[in-house]
């Protein structure tokens, strides 16, 4: 399980998207980039989608693949 409340990149606040987490600033769902990179599109295209920089895209993969190393196996 990934502690997105290590995150920078990241908020949670009560009665903003229900909670969810989302990239600081925004009301883009973390949720919502893995599924559009699951669907196929880049970093790139999902900031031609929705209103984020790659900047903040990439902070977010990162940190997955950072946590990801930590997972014992």
């Amino acid at each position: 399980m990934i502690d997105w409340s290590e995150c920078s990149a990241v908020e949670s606040v009560p009665g903003k998207m229900s909670g969810a987490w989302v990239l600081r600033g925004t009301r883009m769902p973390v949720q919502t980039i893995f599924e559009n990179l699951e669907a196929g599109l880049s970093a790139k295209e999902i900031t031609e989608v929705f209103d984020v920089t790659e900047d903040e895209v990439d902070a977010v993969i990162h940190f997955v693949a950072r946590s990801l190393e930590k997972t014992p196996a």
